[in-house]
Order: structure tokens, then sequence, then C-alpha cells
């Protein structure tokens, strides 16, 4: 009994080792953002016609925050994967380990790759569409604090869903799923994804639509991943055998 309760202690020493390291790097990526945080703004808005409006004092300071908050969770992406496999890895074989190390760096490219998919195609086409519902019936009158949030919401959310396909890989490759049971839940994983789509984007039928799709191919294209990595699971097996 005392044998288990030192290593219940020893089990939360170590993830508490591990939360403080991720949290450290968090905040000094945070800091390191922060100081670069008026050049990140002025490339966000650089194609936007005349300057944002504020509303209050601390309108702006909230935007770099949110910005900085940002840029450091990217950055901190990679270095809370690594504390997670060093947390996991002693229950995991040394092929495990080995297998789940390789994923680390795809997290962080495929989260990249989510914000900038969000940024460059998604939010200048709903964007678009918004101005161009109003013509020239109205006045444009943006304020600094909605036009982020508004791209933050269409934005953030892809740097997750867009690691669907490593996660997938990943847990096929641990044998923890397979395409099989993913193609038995295609009903259901698309309408979670629909949900999640309608939720995160303007209430417009072009923007829900413009995410939606993206989302469905990329749950496909994590069946085929899948695919893959079970058939040589299965290929390793028998050569093994």
């Amino acid at each position: 009994m005392q044998k288990i309760q030192m290593n219940f202690v020893e089990h939360l020493e170590e993830l508490r080792k591990r939360l403080i390291i991720t949290v450290l790097a968090f905040l000094i990526s945070f800091m390191i953002s922060f100081i670069f945080v008026q050049d990140i703004y002025q490339f966000l808005v650089k194609d936007l016609d005349g300057k944002l409006a504020l509303l209050g004092p601390g309108d702006i300071l909230w935007v770099y925050m949110v910005l900085a908050g940002i840029s450091g969770i990217a950055i901190t992406i990679p270095v809370l994967a690594y504390q997670t496999w060093r947390f996991v890895s002693p229950a995991l074989t040394k092929n495990e380990q080995r297998v789940s190390l390789a994923f680390i760096p795809g997290l962080f490219l495929l989260f990249l790759t989510g914000i900038s998919f969000g940024y460059f195609v998604l939010f200048p086409i709903v964007f678009s569409f918004l101005q161009s519902l109003a013509g020239d019936q109205f006045q444009a009158f943006f304020t600094v604090d909605r036009y982020f949030k508004f791209m933050i919401n269409l934005t953030l959310p892809f740097g997750f869903l867009f690691e669907m396909p490593a996660v997938v890989m990943f847990l096929t490759k641990l044998g923890i799923i397979n395409p099989i049971r993913l193609m038995k839940a295609r009903k259901l994983s698309y309408f979670v994804l629909i949900v999640v789509s309608v939720l995160i984007t303007p209430p417009d039928l072009i923007s829900d639509i413009l995410v939606i799709l993206p989302l469905l191919l990329l749950y496909e294209i994590s069946i085929s991943l899948s695919k893959f990595v079970y058939k040589k699971n299965i290929s390793a097996s028998s050569m093994a055998a």
C-alpha cells in the first residue's frame, strides 16, 4: 500500500514538473511575442482600408494580449507535446516511444497550417462576402475588438482542427483506433463537425459551408491515413510472426 502511495506521489511530482516547464515556456513565448506584438498587429491589418476604431482605452491592450497569447500558444505547442511525451513515455514500449516522439513536429506544423488556412483562405472570403452584403447602403465602421474577435473565431479553431490527421495516425499506430471504427462513426463525426462549424462561424450559410467542407475533407483524409498506418501495422505484425 505504501509503495502504491509513493508511486502515486511520484507521478504527481512528475506531472507538476512537466506542467511547470510548459507554463514557463508559454510565459517566455508570450513575453517575446508581446515585444513584437505591434509588428504582428500591423501585419494582420495591412490589407484594411483605413484604421480600426477604438471604443475604449483598454481595447488595444486586449487585442495585443490576445495576439501575444495566440503566438505564445503556437510556440508552446511543441513544448507541451514533448512534456506530455516525457510524462507518458515510461508506460510505453520502445517502439511506441519512438513513434509518438516523431509526431511532435507534425502537430506543430499542422497547427500552423490550420491557422494559415483560416487567415489566408477562409477569413478573406468570409470578410469580403459580409462586406458585399452591406454594399453602399451602410457605412463600414470596424472596431478593433470586434474585428479581431471575428478573425480569431475564424482562424484559431482551425489550428487545432487541422491536427486531426496527425492525432488519428498516432492513435492508429498505437492500436487505439482503426479505420473501420472511423468509417462506422462517419455519420456521427460529420454531425459533430457540422455543429462545430456552425458554432465557430458567423451566422450565414456561405461561411458555414466554407468551414464545413474543409473539416469533412480533413476527416476523410484522416480515414485514408488511418488505413495506411493500419495496413503497415498488420504487415509489421505478420513479418514479426
